[in-house]
């Protein structure tokens, strides 16, 4: 599956903080890409989207690490465990930075790791360039293209 975005996407957002979602929603509306974009709001209801067979599935999740009922990492497991959801590109989207953390999702099969960014502007940025790149390619080129930074 290509995940550069020359046609129409469709995108997920797993994320418990009310204000970060819609930060991402409008950073999505401004910068000139078609996408479509659902959110969830913590790792329950995601798995609980993702086994709905009457929604599409996303071609890219970001997923939030630090989630009530069930975290990020959680998610993480039980996706990469299902064979159906192969083909979703996870993007880590998190104010976490421990090495742990990260080593554990590149482990587990994430496509990217990415820092929530500390402005609208970088927001943007940030998912212009997620949005052109290869998310397929990240993790098979190593860790140090695991970790997304402007």
């Amino acid at each position: 599956m290509d995940t550069t975005f020359s046609e129409h996407k469709y995108v997920l957002l797993a994320d418990d903080d009310a204000d970060d979602r819609m930060f991402f929603e409008e950073a999505i509306g401004e910068i000139d890409i078609n996408v479509n974009l659902a959110t969830v709001k913590d790792g329950q209801d995601l798995m609980e989207f993702l086994n709905n067979s009457t929604f599409l599935l996303p071609e890219i999740l970001f997923l939030d690490l630090n989630m009530p009922f069930k975290n990020g990492l959680q998610c993480l497991r039980e996706i990469r465990a299902e064979d159906r959801y192969k083909d979703i590109c996870i993007v880590l989207y998190s104010t976490t930075a421990r090495q742990s953390d990260i080593d554990e999702c590149y482990e587990r099969g994430a496509n990217l790791f990415i820092n929530k960014p500390n402005s609208f502007a970088d927001l943007k940025k940030l998912l212009m360039k997620v949005f052109t790149m290869d998310l397929k390619e990240c993790h098979k080129e190593g860790k140090e293209s695991f970790v997304f930074r402007l």
